[in-house]
């Protein structure tokens, strides 16, 4: 059986990526920095290990964000072992199998939106070293840039 590869880029296609296989795991985050940086309510994402990710093209930095520096959408945050992929960026909508299992930062959920069914929930980052996070927990999660920015 095939992997699967899916394919993603900026709005102006300057920047563009592809991810092969299935993701370490997919959340939704509604800290302040993700609904700063996504311009709202969450953000949805997906992380591959890094030797799954390609990219191609030129990108700026703030903070630990990276962008299109043509037309300034958000492209993948790459970490030391990890690559995050904003969900919307791909190119094939819907993205089946990339249902989130779980939420961080659910303080700062929308009072109007719903708790996601079966995702777990937390109030803050992940917690890997949690017996109840399971096998999905995994490594550490990407650093959110929030923190590194003090803008939680």
């Amino acid at each position: 059986m095939a992997e699967i590869v899916r394919s993603g880029s900026c709005l102006c296609g300057g920047v563009q990526f592809r991810v092969t296989g299935e993701p370490l795991r997919v959340g939704l985050c509604h800290c302040k920095d993700c609904r700063k940086t996504s311009g709202s309510a969450f953000h949805a994402y997906a992380v591959w290990p890094l030797r799954a990710f390609e990219t191609t093209g030129i990108t700026s930095k703030y903070g630990a964000r990276s962008f299109c520096p043509t037309c300034g959408s958000r492209v993948p945050f790459i970490g030391d072992d990890e690559a995050e992929v904003t969900i919307g960026s791909l190119d094939v909508a819907p993205t089946e199998g990339l249902a989130p299992s779980y939420e961080l930062w659910i303080g700062r959920r929308e009072p109007w939106l719903q708790a996601l069914p079966a995702a777990r929930q937390f109030e803050h980052d992940r917690i890997a070293d949690d017996p109840a996070a399971g096998a999905e927990a995994g490594p550490e999660p990407l650093q959110r840039s929030a923190q590194v920015l003090g803008g939680l």
